[in-house]
């Protein structure tokens, strides 16, 4: 019956009306904001309800296989003037979709088939559409809808006088308006959307608006008489981008606006250049090129300073370069170069890494062969700490001057397959060639064999035996071992190494919990001394702390210039309890007895006090329910149990009311390998959720010691988010170094409309 063919033309366009409506919602909803470490101020622009992508046209081509499900209370057929009418509670229903109208009118002569009164679309993904009538005409090539009321799948509402989809692929909406704010009935949503006409132009893939204006509370707010956009279908396209408003107090007021260059199919340029009242313009942008199986973007800004009596060059700016590049399917390479003119410049502009201390770049190539892993990489590092600076110029430039090149660093590691018993062999190779700004050089090719075994014993112990085999040869050029004394020349050395761990694990198991006890023992045999200290600088293992994560191991040091000589047993104790329904609580202590009481990983942790035995690490974990998650870490003094290390987080209360502490103690250190102040620091913050809209958080950051006591960051914030909105302002205060906050409030306040976008300040 020819009428089912019209009858899916129907639906279809009706279909294609809730698409576009829905989509609109679904694609326009996300809204992006980008912290800013100063005040600005900026405009997210997103697309709305005419964002009319993914429009799914039906035309004479379409499969209509699929059944179509049609009733009516009465049905007639004027066979003189072909016209087939089918009224009352008229309902169809096909793919997913269903059709109400009080009437429905094919007439065949003028091509047009016509839903008169009452007309609900219900869509497969819960959207509803409602409308007066619905004309469709010209061999279904245009179609009109009067007087929409739509109601999307995220209960957004769209409405509009008329729609039109004219043959020519071009779609109107006249008088439209949107809200993703619940209507309520003779009062205005809390914003919505309104535009005297609303057109999309399939061919150019274009949106164009006329006469947009936003409402809040019934009141005109914001207006622009005529903007375009691409479509959503366009991936990519050449433009302005959203402009940047903001101030700072090294620029003062500046405007950055924004032009994307989409120069071909795989290369991006981004112009952005910053207009400010208080410098000259800062150049920026940035430029991408992707490949098939690697990308490449590098991008920098340039300025010339006015000067502003500080150490700072005339000419500054900066350099980025990232890429990766697939060699084949088992090598690739990788980069990530940096460069900044001074250490104050990214501070200055706000840019990404300006509160790193070192500003680091490197080059890879890297292999992957089933377990076998090779790499081969080179480090350059520029120091940029600006509070080391402030507080001492003399120890800044000290850094810099012995900054290092490490040109080429190669590791390797190859694991065989396993043999009797289930053992292994483990190859590594490492080699490292550094060259100090001062003029000092290591050059050193480390090789590492070691044979591993897992064991479980019928009794349910297991164990884990290793030997492993260590040999360095160094060549060094200028190494400074002492204020009058320095060393050039070749030293080797073989570091020995066997080890066992034993662990017990006993399950004990309740009704209403499980709880497992495992004692765990870890024995190491090695020589004393060999490290050469005098011969062999320090390049790779100052960073040495005992603790709870690294007491059972068999080499503490994270790098290769130290081995960790000397025997050794370390004992610790694990506790786990788990709730059937939920809660885990979790212990761990530990303790090592030192053969030698001068061993190289301990001595410069117990200075001048000899002992065989380390203090006591561990680390207690507690979330017993749902209102309490506790964790707590420690380094306590062998004989008077005083902490030297402790670090603890607690977060208490239900999710309408957040209460969270971290606190943390660092004993200073003036002993053998570096040497730090004392650290005591204790972060607290609430969050309440006063009602099902309103929340206000609060946070403070405190120094505890005695030389420095007092607040380091302090702030907080009000949020009001229902539906459809959300405003948001915050304030924060830094009692910090930094020359863009000069120990003032900072204050941000963003007002987001759900699926449109957001303006912050």
């Amino acid at each position: 019956m020819r009428i089912e063919y019209k009858i899916f033309h129907l639906c279809a366009f009706c279909a294609m009306f809730c698409s576009f409506s829905a989509y609109a919602v679904t694609e326009a909803g996300e809204v992006r904001h980008k912290e800013e470490k100063h005040p600005s101020a900026s405009m997210y622009v997103t697309n709305n309800i005419v964002d009319f992508s993914n429009i799914h046209n039906a035309d004479s081509s379409e499969n209509t296989e699929e059944p179509i499900d049609f009733s009516a209370d009465e049905m007639t057929n004027d066979d003189e003037a072909k016209i087939i009418t089918a009224t009352g509670n008229v309902e169809i229903l096909y793919s997913g979709m269903r059709l109400l109208t009080d009437k429905l009118v094919y007439d065949e002569n003028a091509d047009t088939i016509t839903a008169i009164g009452n007309v609900k679309l219900y869509s497969s993904d819960g959207a509803v559409v409602r409308g007066d009538k619905v004309v469709l005409s010209e061999n279904m090539s245009i179609g009109d809808m009067n007087n929409i009321k739509a109601l999307l799948k995220d209960e957004s509402f769209v409405t509009a006088k008329f729609f039109r989809k004219k043959n020519n692929h071009t779609k109107v909406m006249r008088h439209a308006t949107y809200t993703a704010c619940d209507i309520c009935e003779g009062k205005s949503p809390l914003w919505q959307v309104k535009a005297k006409k609303v057109q999309h132009q399939e061919d150019s893939q274009n949106v164009y608006y006329n006469h947009a204006f936003i409402y809040v509370k019934g009141v005109p707010v914001f207006y622009t008489p005529f903007m375009t956009h691409p479509d959503p279908s366009v991936k990519r396209r050449s433009g302005l981008l959203a402009p940047t408003l903001g101030s700072s107090n090294f620029l003062d007021a500046y405007f950055q606006p924004r032009y994307f260059w989409a120069v071909d199919d795989h290369t991006n340029v981004l112009l952005s250049p910053i207009f400010s009242s208080k410098q000259n313009t800062v150049w920026s942008g940035e430029f991408s090129h992707y490949f098939y199986n690697s990308y490449t973007s590098f991008g920098g800004s340039y300025l010339k300073d006015k000067k502003q009596n500080r150490r700072v060059p005339q000419n500054r700016g900066n350099f980025i370069a990232r890429g990766r590049y697939d060699i084949n399917n088992n090598w690739r390479m990788s980069y990530d170069w940096r460069y900044v003119s001074d250490y104050v410049y990214l501070k200055d502009l706000g840019l990404a890494n300006q509160d790193d201390a070192w500003l680091n770049s490197n080059i890879k190539f890297e292999r992957f062969s089933g377990k076998d892993y090779i790499s081969v990489d080179a480090y350059y590092y520029k120091i940029l700490s600006y509070n080391l600076h402030r507080r001492n110029v003399q120890q800044y430039y000290a850094l810099d001057s012995r900054k290092p090149i490490v040109a080429p660093l190669v590791d390797a590691e190859f694991y065989s397959d396993p043999l009797i018993w289930g053992s292994h062999f483990r190859n590594e190779l490492n080699t490292a060639s550094i060259y100090h700004k001062n003029g000092s050089e290591t050059q050193r090719v480390t090789s590492i064999n070691a044979w591993e075994l897992p064991y479980t014993s019928p009794f349910g112990e297991k164990y884990r035996f290793v030997a492993s085999l260590k040999s360095d040869i160094y060549y060094i050029n200028r190494y400074a071992y002492s204020d009058e004394d320095t060393y050039t020349g070749t030293t080797a050395r073989v570091f020995p190494q066997v080890g066992v761990e034993w662990r017990l694990p006993f399950v004990r198991a309740t009704e209403s919990s499980r709880q497992i006890i495992e004692p765990v023992v870890v024995a190491v045999a090695a020589p004393n001394g060999g490290n050469k200290d005098d011969k062999i600088p320090n390049e790779d293992s100052e960073d040495v702390y005992f603790d709870d994560t690294n007491v059972l191991d068999l080499d503490r040091y994270v790098g290769y210039d130290r081995n960790d000589t000397g025997s050794r047993v370390s004992y610790g104790f694990r506790w786990n309890s788990y709730g059937n329904i939920f809660g885990k609580t979790s212990a761990f202590i530990a303790q090592s007895l030192e053969q030698n009481e001068r061993s190289s990983f301990l001595r410069g942790l117990e200075a001048e006090q000899k002992s065989h035995f380390s203090d006591f690490v561990g680390r207690i974990n507690a979330s017993p329910n749902q209102y309490l998650d506790l964790n707590y870490r420690f380094r306590l003094d062998r004989k008077t149990l005083n902490a030297e290390y402790s670090e603890l987080g607690v977060n208490v209360g239900p999710s309408f009311l957040k209460f969270n502490a971290s606190y943390i103690f660092l004993e200073g250190n003036t002993h053998y390998y570096d040497l730090y102040s004392e650290r005591k620091e204790l972060y607290t913050s609430i969050k309440v959720d006063v009602s099902e809209h309103w929340a206000f958080s609060l946070y403070n950051l405190k120094d505890l010691t005695k030389k420095r006591r007092g607040r380091l960051e302090h702030g907080g914030s009000v949020v009001y988010e229902d539906e459809c909105f959300k405003w948001d302002l915050s304030f924060k205060k830094y009692n910090t170094s930094n020359p863009n906050l000069d120990n003032d409030y900072e204050y941000g306040m963003t007002f987001y409309l759900k699926t449109i976008g957001s303006f912050g300040s």
